[in-house]
């Protein structure tokens, strides 16, 4: 996945900006971004701080390395039971 050219900091800064009483289009125009993309970024950090946004991210980091290591382990799981079976 690629990562955003935009921080947490910035993202909840634009989302302001609109809440602030700018129109959508406008503030997507001003900075580069599409109207899919503001919304998608509003569904995710609507009503959210700067400093729970960085939790959040560290949050989804830290649950990424959790299944990364339990597919792994289940991988191991599945090879020994394999190995297990068979007839020797």
């Amino acid at each position: 996945m690629r990562a955003s050219r935009f921080s947490e900091e910035q993202i909840i800064a634009i989302l302001r900006e609109q809440e602030a009483g700018g129109a959508t289009a406008e503030v997507c125009r001003r900075h580069g971004i599409s109207s899919a993309t503001f919304y998608k970024w509003k569904a995710k950090y609507g009503g959210l701080e700067v400093s729970e946004a960085r939790r959040l991210r560290a949050l989804e980091a830290e649950n990424a390395k959790l299944k990364k290591l339990l597919a792994e382990a289940m991988l191991d799981n599945a090879m020994l039971k394999d190995i297990a079976g068979k007839k020797w």
